[in-house]
């Protein structure tokens, strides 16, 4: 640490503890001190300071009931100056409308941050059981097939360093969390131009992947097995797969399961 507060990577401590409490209030909803404190391993008079500051200047909110932090308006103000995907966005939401409507089912539109993907479109299905989910979400991808799409569109060095770089949680008895494994799994992805996930996230549902070089777009269903709508034909798992391309593709829908 040198006198100026720069740590030896470079990051300027105050800095970074700022946007770590960002980053888990965000995360979280909405923390208390003593969380925050805890779960970060901040010593808690600098904690205080930092928190009045981003409570002074907007980023975060004070429930003086609750005595929570929640992200401020500032951060909004902030977040829609972004211009990263927002022509990304018109381009594939009417492609989207129209595949939620074929297939019946939620569609959603992703990019890959870290070994995360961050879902920044989503066309509802009209059924009455189907996925919920939120722009701004964040799934592991080595637990989603829109996951293992944007995984496979990596360089296969890269994929293997993000799949070792943090210890990969089971969500379901059908998660894979073996780093070889799920490199096998990706490098078959990328072979044969699709990927899926089978219950790997959620138990009853089913994700498919499609094609863009940084994104990825993918469809849900729930499984007939788990909930079987009246008069439903055969019952079981049913994965869900579409194909994906290292080329982008500015239109239409993903093809079909091969």
């Amino acid at each position: 640490m040198t006198a100026g507060g720069t740590a030896a990577g470079g990051a300027v401590k105050s800095a970074d503890r700022a946007l770590a409490i960002l980053d888990a209030v965000a995360d979280r909803g909405s923390l208390r001190f003593n969380d925050l404190v805890s779960q970060l391993g901040l010593p808690r008079s600098s904690a205080h300071a930092l928190l009045q500051t981003l409570v002074d200047r907007g980023w975060l909110d004070l429930d003086a009931d609750t005595r929570r932090y929640t992200i401020g308006l500032k951060a909004w103000h902030v977040g829609q100056a972004y211009p990263g995907h927002g022509d990304l966005v018109a381009i594939a939401k009417p492609v989207m409308d129209a595949l939620a409507r074929d297939v019946g089912e939620t569609v959603q539109l992703a990019r890959l941050d870290g070994l995360e993907n961050v879902y920044i479109a989503i066309s509802e299905s009209a059924q009455p059981m189907r996925l919920a989910s939120t722009v701004g979400a964040r799934l592991l991808a080595h637990a989603t097939g829109i996951g293992k799409a944007l995984l496979a569109q990596l360089p296969a060095d890269e994929c293997g360093r993000r799949l070792r770089s943090r210890p990969l949680p089971s969500f379901t008895p059908s998660t894979v969390t073996d780093p070889d494994e799920l490199e096998a799994i990706v490098g078959e992805a990328r072979t044969r131009g699709w990927a899926r996930d089978d219950e790997e996230v959620l138990v009853a549902a089913g994700a498919s992947p499609s094609r863009s070089p940084t994104t990825a777009t993918g469809w849900s269903r729930p499984c007939p097995s788990r909930h079987p709508a009246p008069g439903a034909g055969p019952t079981g798992p049913q994965p869900s797969s579409a194909r994906c391309s290292p080329r982008p593709r500015r239109s239409g829908p993903a093809p079909p399961p091969p």
